[in-house]
């Protein structure tokens, strides 16, 4: 799902937003991947609008400095973390759809590897937890590259035209719910990992709101 077509889709140290922004500038180039760049469409929404869904969903700065935690936590484990979450998908046809030639119904494997390593990213991202318009517009993208608008473009990809709204948000509790164990990998309290989780959800609901955008009719978002 371009980011997981993405759809869907990889996370952080306590660190300045700063610091965050550093961090991205210097990892490897991956096809795809354009989180900052200039040649994006700025959202249709903007931090005040994300301030008001944080505020809705409980999201607080506590929220943030948990998933600034927990990206020491996950950074060296993306990779197991997704062949969980590719496993979740291979076993659901459901899913496996979105990510099929369209014209033989077969998964299409060079698509697959290339949302994955977009994944991993994203992973990090998330972590990172640096809400500025810069991310929005990235967000903003993400939903694109789920709807009809531009999915496959990314990768030409000869898959589905489309991936359907409802799986979109439901990613959220297998996504969170598979992460929670490698939260406690590393040693961190129950009463942390508790809280890295709980941003985790909250993070990832906030993440796939954001991302229906280009689903809903003009001016009822």
């Amino acid at each position: 799902m371009n980011t997981f077509a993405p759809t869907c889709l990889a996370v952080t140290l306590a660190m300045a937003l700063s610091t965050g922004h550093a961090q991205q500038q210097v990892r490897p180039a991956v096809p795809g991947y354009a989180y900052g760049n200039s040649t994006l469409a700025k959202a249709p929404y903007n931090v005040a609008d994300l301030k008001a869904l944080q505020a809705t969903l409980l999201f607080t700065d506590e929220d943030v400095k948990a998933l600034r935690q927990s990206k020491a936590i996950l950074a060296d484990q993306t990779d197991a973390i997704l062949g969980v979450w590719y496993g979740f998908v291979a076993s659901t046809p459901e899913l496996v759809y979105f990510f099929s030639d369209a014209k033989t119904g077969k998964p299409d494997g060079a698509y697959l590897e290339a949302v994955r390593k977009r994944f991993a990213l994203w992973i990090l991202d998330t972590a990172d937890a640096n809400y500025d318009q810069r991310w929005l517009d990235w967000q903003y993208e993400i939903g694109l590259r789920h709807n009809r608008i531009k999915k496959n473009k990314t990768d030409q990809a000869p898959s589905v035209a489309h991936i359907n709204f409802r799986y979109i948000p439901a990613l959220t509790i297998p996504v969170t719910t598979t992460l929670k164990p490698f939260l406690a990998k590393k040693g961190a309290s129950a009463a942390d990992v508790e809280k890295m989780h709980a941003a985790w959800v909250k993070s990832v609901l906030m993440q796939t709101i954001l991302w229906s955008q280009p689903y809903i009719k003009d001016g009822e978002f």
